[in-house]
């Protein structure tokens, strides 16, 4: 169901992520359980999440709002992809944009940096996040398509 539609017919169970977005990949929708990840300008914690087995989950990711480093590049949407993510909500950069932009993905991203990330092991996952005014936990589920990403503490479709 596009998310016009769920806002629409469930306007009382969900937030918008009030971020401005840009959206990434050739999968044209996403509606699935959360996991979380806190992390700023390291991707060391993400990376550690989208290796293990994703069941379809979104990895929604805050990284601070940062648009100088990229915590998000092709190498690493891929492994997403084999490992069974639907998708990606960051708070952050990617970089390689054109090649995930080709990628049977879903990603929403702040902007792109050619710059990568630390490495240093800073962050943490499974833990409630607060992004776009709104405070999102494992668990929830988040739906996504070309008109934004919303959020749910509840499955509606």
């Amino acid at each position: 169901m596009k998310t016009a539609d769920l806002i629409d017919d469930h306007a009382d169970k969900l937030s918008l992520v009030h971020l401005p977005f840009r959206r990434f990949g050739t999968a044209s929708h996403f509606a699935a359980p959360v996991q979380t990840v806190k992390c700023f300008e390291d991707n060391t914690v993400l990376r550690a999440q989208l290796e293990m087995p994703g069941e379809g989950r979104v990895l929604v990711v805050d990284g601070g709002g940062s648009t100088r480093i990229a915590i998000l590049g092709d190498m690493i949407a891929e492994m997403a992809i084999k490992n069974g993510w639907a998708g990606l909500v960051l708070n952050a950069s990617i970089r390689d944009s054109a090649e995930i932009e080709q990628m049977s993905t879903q990603v929403f991203a702040l902007a792109t940096s050619p710059v990568k990330s630390a490495k240093e092991g800073w962050g943490k996952a499974g833990c409630d996040i607060h992004i776009g005014g709104v405070t999102i936990a494992p668990g929830d589920w988040i739906y996504g398509d070309a008109d934004g990403v919303l959020h749910s503490k509840v499955k509606l479709v």
